[in-house]
């Protein structure tokens, strides 16, 4: 089953991007490298509820 999740910047706590994930097969919270516009620059952005 597929969850809708929220990904904010690590730096500046904006909520910029969601997506989905497989709640059974990945129980990490998700960590990835997107463009955030208010920082400028690439930065990591983590999974949040």
């Amino acid at each position: 089953m597929r969850e809708l999740i929220t990904l904010e910047c690590a730096i500046c706590k904006n909520r910029n991007y969601t997506t989905t994930r497989n709640k059974k097969k990945h129980q990490d919270k998700l960590v990835l490298s997107k463009y955030c516009a208010f920082c400028r620059k690439h930065t990591e952005h983590k999974e949040i509820k």
